[in-house]
């Protein structure tokens, strides 16, 4: 193992805090409008598993969105993910926020984006990452570009080096996972 995928690892297994922006990560960025204005969005189940795999390790993970809530906030609240901020005009400060609520420093903070609206945070995060569709500058500037599209495994992708990180993944990977939380 390089060296650079070894500090990497140490990183990954560091990370208390996943925080994860939406359009373009849990999803593929597109979006589907009924007649009545109701937007629809398409999420990845195997994303879905990966978050509830860190979460029952203990990892706290949290939503960060500039779009409206809707389906958004139906998919955290199935998920059982407690911070779930949609609408946010100032990612920065609901990003330092939520670190100062829940007592997690930016190098123990991952942060996942697609597009230049997610580079206004990397001061804030021990781990800038992105999916493998992510827009050029941030793919640049991303400490891993993760080898999955948005709303395409990227999140599970990440989900499962995290628990590796942590010794984590080899029992999960020959028992299987059973859900044993109560939400």
């Amino acid at each position: 193992m390089s060296a650079g995928r070894r500090q990497l690892r140490g990183r990954l297994a560091a990370v208390q805090l996943l925080v994860l922006d939406v359009d373009g990560v849990l999803t593929d960025g597109g979006l589907f409008t009924t007649e009545s204005g109701e937007v629809i969005k398409r999420f990845d189940v195997r994303d879905g598993l990966g978050i509830r795999l860190l979460q029952q390790v203990g990892l706290e993970v949290a939503l960060l969105s500039g779009g409206k809530g809707g389906a958004t906030n139906q998919r955290a609240r199935t998920l059982g993910i407690h911070h779930c901020l949609t609408g946010v005009k100032d990612k920065p400060a609901a990003l330092a926020g939520l670190q100062h609520t829940l007592g997690v420093p930016p190098e123990r903070t991952a942060y996942v984006g697609d597009d230049l609206n997610d580079l206004v945070v990397r001061p804030l995060a021990g781990l800038l990452l992105c999916p493998a569709d992510a827009a050029a500058p941030l793919r640049r500037q991303a400490d891993w570009v993760l080898g999955r599209p948005g709303g395409g495994g990227a999140v599970r992708l990440l989900a499962e080096a995290i628990l590796r990180s942590r010794g984590d993944w080899r029992a999960l990977a020959r028992h299987g996972w059973l859900d044993r939380n109560d939400r």
